[in-house]
């Protein structure tokens, strides 16, 4: 089908899904789930035709991302369970108030109707974005990156014949056809059939939905995320933050891009860190960390010295610009002309620094004496997530069920004119 097609059957769907029972949904993912667990031979044999085509024109950190195995799609698939099991955000009362003549007015939360979601070379979004969609009520319009399209589409059809095994619509769940350029402008544009646009992906993606998008677009963020160790720091504890925060998965939006080191403590730090990053990782046969290093930062360990972007850069890979700062404030400074506004953590033993931290910081998480990697839907406590929002209207951070809801005023009276 077209895009157009698919939008028109999308819409045509959003108000018999808006109106489902929290009962028939959570039946429903149940069973898409099932389908998803049953449907791992044929997605791995879709992923595997992807990662081949893919070799040689995405990097290998990427193609972590592309990557599906079996454990995957049972986490795919233990994800969308746990999503049935939150609360329906969908048809709560928020607030009521009733007025001194007597008519009530209840705030109601409700879906949005029609979401779709752009998104580049993770298939595991798919089902991510579908079962959070669908328990909140919404229909989604998924649109992958030409290098996962092949997974994303099995994962799709997995879901689709859940849907249709438990009685309900197919088209509460649809995958554009054509991975073109112009399919992701079509969405763009898609007034009257699209509510909420939510790119995934890198920072290319996001600026062309945000700068061309004329339906709402939720800007999902870039992540230059930043440790800030600090001079009251433990500086053991400050290591195993970092190690987690950088290595962990370097290809994902919260993974650490910058570290800043106060001066006091950077003699002792740096070499501390450099070990941990690059030589314990190399003698261990791990990729190790490139740092690149400002000018004091190059006094105290080797490296590569820093260019002009280099703290203006999401690597996704294991690459970490180091800066040495004088002080807190310093830091938050530095924090202030080149976050993205995602992450950013502080490592202290110093109630009061951490306090002035926290409060200084603008960004959608912020962290003390914890690694940024946990700014994700899953850690939240919200199942899975449809991205990390970087804006501050109408959702910010980890976006999840409740974020995929709009609201309503519901108006009781009794034949009340004004």
């Amino acid at each position: 089908m077209t895009t157009l097609e698919i939008l028109k059957h999308a819409r045509a769907a959003a108000p018999s899904l808006s109106v489902l029972s929290t009962e028939s949904k959570n039946v429903a993912i149940e069973t898409m789930a099932s389908e998803l667990e049953m449907s791992a031979p044929a997605i791995l044999a879709a992923n595997e035709i992807d990662m081949e085509a893919a070799k040689g024109h995405i990097s290998d950190v990427m193609l972590d991302r592309l990557r599906l195995t079996e454990n995957r799609v049972a986490s795919m698939a233990s994800g969308m369970r746990q999503v049935m099991a939150l609360p329906d955000p969908a048809w709560r009362t928020l607030e009521s108030v009733t007025r001194p003549d007597g008519l009530r007015i209840d705030k109601v939360s409700v879906p949005l109707g029609v979401i779709a979601i752009i998104y580049e070379s993770r298939p595991n979004v798919t089902s991510d974005a579908a079962v959070l969609a669908f328990k909140s009520g919404n229909v989604c319009v998924l649109r992958s990156g030409k290098e996962a399209w092949r997974s994303a589409n099995a994962v799709t059809a997995a879901l689709r014949r859940g849907l249709e095994k438990g009685g309900l619509c197919e088209d509460y769940v649809n995958l554009i056809e054509d991975t073109s350029r112009n399919s992701a402008r079509e969405l763009m544009t898609a007034a009257g059939y699209v509510d909420l646009l939510i790119p995934r992906g890198g920072a290319g993606l996001i600026r062309a939905c945000v700068e061309n998008a004329t339906v709402p677009c939720l800007e999902t963020g870039t992540g230059i995320c930043h440790v800030y160790v600090d001079e009251y720091a433990d500086l053991e504890k400050a290591v195993r933050i970092i190690v987690n925060a950088k290595t962990s998965r370097p290809s994902v939006c919260n993974a650490e891009e910058v570290c800043l080191v106060h001066e006091t403590v950077a003699e002792k730090f740096l070499p501390m860190m450099k070990r941990a990053l690059v030589d314990d990782r190399a003698a261990a046969g791990q990729v190790p960390v490139e740092l690149r290093l400002d000018e004091r930062a190059a006094e105290i360990i080797p490296g590569t010295p820093a260019g002009e972007r280099d703290f203006d850069t999401e690597y996704l890979d294991y690459i970490l610009a180091v800066r040495v700062v004088d002080s807190l404030e310093e830091a938050v400074r530095h924090i202030a002309a080149h976050s993205t506004r995602h992450s950013e953590a502080i490592v202290s033993e110093n109630p009061e620094n951490q306090e002035k931290f926290v409060r200084a910081v603008d960004s959608a998480a912020v962290y003390v004496n914890a690694s940024t990697r946990f700014t994700d839907g899953g850690e939240f406590g919200l199942g899975c997530e449809m991205g990390i929002s970087t804006q501050k209207l109408h959702a910010r951070g980890p976006v999840g069920l409740r974020e995929l809801n709009t609201y309503k005023y519901v108006v009781h009276g009794d034949g009340h004119v004004r």
